[in-house]
C-alpha cells in the first residue's frame, strides 16, 4: 500500500499547490492507493467549508484529517457530522460533531485513519494516549495512519513510540514547518514529527509577512491574510506491507509548485 499524506493545506494557495503537484507526484510514484490531507486551514487559512471539501474530493483526495482549527467555521459542522471521510481529533470532548476515526476503502484496500490532538501548548483536550488506546480496537485489523496534530516535538515523538507496532504510521501536523526526522521505528511504525505545510511559503507559516510582523512589534491584534508567494507542497509518501501492516518506508516531499 502506498499513501501520500499532505501537510496542512493553507487557503486557496494551498489548494492550488495540491492541484498542481498531485498529478506529477502520482506519475512519479506510479500512483497512490490513498491520498490523505490535513484540511483544517483550507478555507482562507482557518477552518473548512463543504464547497472546499467537495473540491478536494474531486481533486483526488480520499480522506481528510484536521485539528484545532476545524472548529473555526461553524457552517462546516453539519458536513463534518455527516461525512465520515473527514475526521476531527478523536480526543475532543463528547458532544463535538463528527468522528475522530474512520476506515476509507478504495480498489479493495482499506486504511484506518485516526486523528489526535496534543495537549502541550495547545487548548485543553482529553488525553491523546488514552484515547488512542480506546479507539484502536474499533479500527480493527487494518493498516492505520495517525495524524497527531500537536505543537511539541517531544509529545509527538512520545506518542509515536507509545504506538510503535500498533499503527502503521504516525505523522505530525500543526507547526507548518517540515521536520527532517522521518524514520521507521523498530516496531514497524513510520513517523515524522511534522509533515509541514502546503501553500505559500513566502510569508510566515502560510500568512503574509506584513500582517504578522506588527503583532510581534506592537502586540496589537492584526488580521492575517493567506500568503500566495512561493507555493510549495510538503508531504510524505509512506509504503506499507499489505500483509503485516508494517511500514516499509517513509519519504519526505518538499517541492515548489508552478501553478501558472
Amino acid at each position: 500500500m502506498k499513501i501520500l499524506f499532505v501537510g496542512d493545506l493553507v487557503g486557496s494557495p494551498g489548494r492550488a499547490a495540491l492541484a498542481g503537484a498531485l498529478p506529477l507526484l502520482a506519475e512519479r510514484w506510479d500512483g497512490f492507493d490513498f491520498v490523505v490531507v490535513n484540511c483544517e486551514n483550507a478555507a482562507a487559512g482557518k477552518g473548512m467549508t463543504e464547497k472546499i471539501m467537495e473540491e478536494l474530493f474531486r481533486m483526488g483526495v480520499h480522506g481528510m484529517t484536521s485539528g484545532n482549527h476545524i472548529w473555526d467555521k461553524n457552517i462546516f459542522y453539519p458536513a463534518l457530522a455527516s461525512e465520515t471521510r473527514v475526521i476531527r481529533p478523536a480526543n475532543c470532548p463528547p458532544g463535538c460533531p463528527g468522528t475522530g476515526h474512520a476506515i476509507i476503502e478504495r480498489n479493495g484496500k482499506r486504511l484506518g485513519l485516526l486523528n489526535l490532538q496534543g495537549r502541550v501548548f495547545m487548548p485543553p483536550i482529553d488525553c491523546p494516549f488514552r484515547t488512542a488506546d480506546s479507539v484502536l480496537p474499533e479500527l480493527g485489523d487494518v493498516p492505520i495512519l495517525v495524524d497527531f496534530h500537536a505543537e511539541a516535538t517531544s509529545e509527538k515523538k512520545a506518542l509515536a513510540l507509545y504506538l510503535d507496532g500498533r499503527v502503521s504510521a504516525l505523522v505530525g501536523t500543526h507547526t507548518h514547518v517540515q521536520t527532517a526526522d522521518e524514520r521507521v521505528l523498530p516496531g514497524g511504525t513510520a513517523s515524522i514529527s511534522d509533515v509541514g505545510m502546503t501553500g505559500g511559503h513566502g510569508g510566515i507559516i502560510g500568512m503574509k509577512t506584513e500582517n504578522v510582523l506588527p503583532r510581534y512589534l506592537t502586540g496589537m491584534p492584526a488580521k492575517f491574510e493567506v500568503c500566495d508567494e512561493d507555493l510549495q507542497i510538503n508531504a510524505v509518501v509512506i509504503e506499507i506491507d499489505d500483509e503485516t501492516g508494517r511500514a516499509l518506508n517513509i519519504v519526505r516531499v518538499s517541492e515548489r509548485v508552478d501553478t501558472r
